[in-house]
């Protein structure tokens, strides 16, 4: 019986998934949460933008977790053996760019930076470029439209270039000593077959289209004059950039004996091309072309696909339309919330209101389901962490309204779950407006497989069923799918996603779907949401809040009795 797996680098931790490639079912998970920084990340208390891990953590992680999700098979099914292991799959977070040396090392694994935070990964989350994000993105809008046009019209602090030319601004000699700078998720199928010199590391379609406008039309990465116009050394840089990309369908090569012998592995089985996690969740979710999957974790990504032989308009504010990025002849297109979790963690975590115990996300989530629709008086922003869709704006602020002397915690809590919803609103109808049609929701991640109320206010904002992914790590489900792809039908895999997804995905039995006394309040509650959203977040808007905080109450009136 053959198996797959797949590893699923998130934000806070690596997770290891051992799957029967037959039906899907997963015979062994591990979880290991990295030990650097807080939480693994390595944060500055003086910049709140700062966000870094270290890559020794994805190493450790990889052993660990691969070492225990073996145990565990061998405990499960005393059949079970390591030869079924047919292929390897790894998704990460993105963009995370690592600067490495000529042999591919990790500027922050050498003793001269290993205390540097900027010779660490750059976690996706990481904003300090958010100067440098506005100014490629003015410079493209001059020079070249057309790379902005299939990434949303505006470049992100969260991306490629706007990390890279941070570091080069502010850290010149970590720059100086980067012969590359590398996706976590290209760096780490890279290692696994020893090809992380970077004249022998293959680059994925993935991070490449959506983080860091690649787009074969224009030759691959923008032009080194281009980039040479925001600094020299960033146009030198482009020279050790690759001019091709390869999709999640192709492998990265074979796992080297090295690695196989430290992780209890087959020596040679293929592993595939790296992608970023959304986009692999997505597969492991059964994406296809009318399902949009709602990756909700700490933030959200969300993924649609459409045949790369329709035409497809260039839509704003969104994180890319990428040729092959999730699914081999399908256009993958990429959105998202920069903060969701996180939002429910910093109430919980800083605010603490009501205490350790009333203040807990059990606590507050209990007491929240008990608030009809408006009847808090409130309305929230959901931009903590800044916007990444559709105003891609990172310098953007949270926000809340409607508080009096009587407002609680919980209602706090549920206008910040319902500020996420609203926002996840303003994505799908983004999609729509451009013909992208939304016929099916599919959601997956830890939020989504245990919080059934945000699950029935997102169906009762937006008006849609909202179905859970069967899998609880479709990421890493993912993952393992592209290693039963890579590995091919000969070997005991697929020879094609769709079979593969067919074999290995499912959806939950249990859905939500929305509550028209419910979705009509929400409507009200979603106009004033937008006059938010425009009035603090359009350069151009123009027009009065003073009706806001008035309809609020309206709303809150009519809840009663």
């Amino acid at each position: 019986m053959p198996y797959t797996i797949g590893l699923d680098y998130g934000t806070n931790s690596v997770r290891c998934l051992i799957v029967d490639v037959t039906n899907g079912n997963e015979l062994a998970t591990a979880v290991w949460e990295y030990e650097t920084g807080e939480a693994g990340i390595i944060l500055d208390p003086s910049d709140h933008n700062l966000a870094r891990q270290n890559p020794e953590d994805y190493l450790k992680g990889m052993k660990i977790t691969i070492g225990q999700a073996i145990a565990q098979a061998k405990e499960t099914n005393k059949s079970f053996d390591t030869n079924q292991i047919i292929g390897i799959g790894v998704d990460t977070t993105g963009s995370t760019p690592i600067p490495v040396d000529k042999n591919g090392t990790p500027l922050s694994m050498l003793d001269e930076f290993k205390d540097n935070p900027n010779a660490c990964a750059w976690l996706w989350k990481d904003h300090t470029g958010h100067a440098e994000a506005a100014e490629i993105t003015q410079l493209a809008e001059k020079d070249h439209p057309e790379y902005l046009a299939r990434c949303g019209g505006t470049y992100s602090s969260e991306w490629f270039f706007s990390k890279i030319l941070h570091c080069l601004r502010v850290d010149p000699k970590v720059f100086d000593a980067a012969y590359t700078w590398v996706e976590h998720a290209d760096w780490l199928p890279a290692i696994l077959t020893g090809n992380e010199a970077p004249d022998k590391l293959r680059r994925c379609r993935c991070a490449a289209g959506h983080k860091a406008m690649f787009n074969d039309d224009w030759g691959g990465y923008p032009a080194a004059e281009f980039l040479s116009k925001l600094d020299p050394k960033l146009g030198e840089l482009r020279k050790t950039l690759s001019d091709q990309t390869y999709a999640v369908d192709q492998a990265a090569g074979q796992l080297t004996e090295q690695w196989a012998t430290e992780l209890g592995l087959p020596a040679g089985i293929p592993v595939a091309m790296g992608a970023f996690d959304a986009h692999l969740g997505a597969v492991g979710s059964g994406i296809a072309p009318g399902k949009l999957v709602k990756i909700i974790g700490t933030s959200t990504c969300d993924m649609l696909v459409s045949p790369s032989d329709q035409k497809l308009a260039d839509i704003p504010g969104i994180c890319g339309v990428v040729d092959g990025s999730i699914l081999p002849g399908h256009y993958g297109l990429e959105a998202g919330q920069s903060a969701v979790g996180d939002i429910f963690n910093w109430f919980v975590n800083y605010i603490q209101a009501g205490g350790k115990e009333a203040g807990s996300h059990e606590a507050l989530t209990e007491k929240a389901a008990k608030l009809k629709p408006g009847q808090s008086g409130l309305l929230a922003l959901d931009w903590n962490n800044g916007n990444r869709t559709i105003l891609v704006d990172q310098r953007l602020t949270g926000l809340l309204i409607g508080q009096t002397l009587h407002t609680k915690p919980e209602e706090i809590y549920r206008a910040l779950i319902e500020a996420t919803a609203f926002g996840a609103l303003t994505i799908i109808n983004r999609f729509e407006e451009y013909g992208v049609k939304v016929s099916e929701v599919i959601n997956c991640g830890g939020i989504a497989e245990k919080n059934a109320l945000l699950m029935q206010i997102y169906a009762d904002a937006t008006g849609r069923e909202m179905k859970v992914s069967r899998s609880a790590q479709s990421c890493a489900l993912g993952a393992a799918i592209a290693g039963a792809v890579v590995a091919g039908e000969a070997s005991g895999g697929y020879d094609n996603f769709a079979d593969a997804q067919a074999a290995m995905c499912g959806i939950k039995n249990v859905t939500y779907k929305p509550i028209a006394e419910h979705h009509k309040v929400y409507k009200q509650l979603y106009d004033l949401y937008k006059q938010l959203h425009d009035a603090f977040g359009v350069q151009k808007w123009s027009g009065k809040l003073a009706n806001v905080m008035k309809e609020l109450l309206n709303i809150k009136d009519s809840t009663q009795g």
